[in-house]
C-alpha cells in the first residue's frame, strides 16, 4: 500500500521508458512524505487499443489507490504533484490526470496479516 496503476497509451512508450514514468510517479509519491518508501508500489498498463473521444490518441492517467486517512488536502496535493511531473515528461500531451481513490482499513487484508 499505496498502489499507484498508470493507464497510458502504448505510443507513449516510444517517447519515454516504462521505468523512467514509473520512476517519477514513485519518487513524487515518495517526496509527499505520505507513504513509507518500502510501502509505494507503481504499475503500468500501457493500451493498444481503447476507444472514445480521444483527441489526441496519446493520454496518460494514475489511479492511485491508498489507505484512508489522509486529508482532502494532501490527497489535492499528492494528484497536482503527480501531474505536474508528468506533464515535464509529455510537455505535448494534452490528456495527463490522476485521481485518487481511499481503500477503508475494513475489508482490507493481505498475506502478512494472517496470524
Amino acid at each position: 500500500m499505496p498502489h499507484f496503476i498508470i493507464d497510458c497509451s502504448e505510443e507513449l512508450l516510444q517517447k519515454q521508458s516504462a521505468e523512467k514514468i514509473m520512476k517519477t510517479v514513485y519518487e513524487t509519491a515518495n517526496s509527499s512524505g505520505l507513504f513509507l518508501p518500502e510501502d509505494i508500489k507503481v504499475r503500468i498498463r500501457p493500451f493498444h487499443y481503447f476507444y472514445g473521444s480521444f483527441s489526441p490518441k496519446e493520454f496518460i492517467h494514475v489511479f492511485a489507490n491508498i489507505m484512508e486517512g489522509r486529508t482532502a488536502e494532501q490527497k489535492n496535493t499528492l494528484s497536482k504533484n503527480v501531474v505536474t511531473q508528468l506533464n515535464k515528461l509529455f510537455p505535448e500531451l494534452a490528456i495527463v490526470s490522476m485521481n485518487i481513490r481511499d481503500f477503508e482499513k475494513k475489508g482490507y487484508f493481505n498475506k502478512n496479516m494472517i496470524p
